[in-house]
């Protein structure tokens, strides 16, 4: 199946399912930061779009850890940025419609959270077909070391992704099932 009838099929399954209780559980994410051994307090996370999964109760609660959150703002020709914003902070609505960040404050995050059309078992993602993550994870992993991690419903998961040469593949994909 192409990527741009997976991504149809997924969304559609999504604004389906969208006003069901369905939550990533927190603690599965802090799973992965202690099996990984990461102690840096770095987070990218996102405003969920198009009926992404909700991540900002885990935001909220990185951010009473005392975790530094970052969220991103889309630049010219396609460029995309983390900066620097807490639960507290006012927001612009980009050309999107997503809500981004005032401020120009770029911090490169630890821990990024990546949205998500549609994942399948080897960790791999379809987005919405910019491009913005899979060159953005690749510039940042040129700068540090990072933990990717994907979050989506599990019923977004199909049997496999086409690949193409700037796909990047995430470290680890968690969903509602995980505990």
């Amino acid at each position: 199946m192409k990527k741009s009838a997976i991504r149809k099929k997924i969304i559609k399954l999504r604004k389906k399912n969208y006003l069901k209780d369905i939550k990533i559980n927190f603690q599965s994410i802090i799973k992965i930061l202690r099996k990984k051994k990461q102690t840096k307090k770095i987070v990218g996370g996102y405003f969920s779009y198009n009926y992404e999964a909700n991540v900002m109760p885990i935001l909220e609660k990185f951010e009473k850890l005392n975790y530094i959150i970052t969220i991103p703002k889309i630049g010219k020709k396609y460029d995309m940025n983390f900066f620097v914003w807490s639960t507290n902070d006012p927001l612009n609505i980009n050309k999107y419609g997503i809500p981004e960040p005032i401020t120009n404050k770029i911090l490169y995050p630890d821990i990024l959270l990546v949205p998500l059309v549609a994942y399948d078992g080897d960790k791999n993602r379809i987005g919405y077909g910019g491009g913005f993550y899979d060159r953005y994870i690749k510039k940042l992993k040129k700068i540090k070391k990072i933990i990717t991690i994907g979050v989506a419903f599990s019923y977004q998961k199909v049997k496999k992704i086409p690949i193409e040469k700037n796909d990047i593949k995430l470290d680890f994909i968690i969903t509602e099932k995980n505990k």
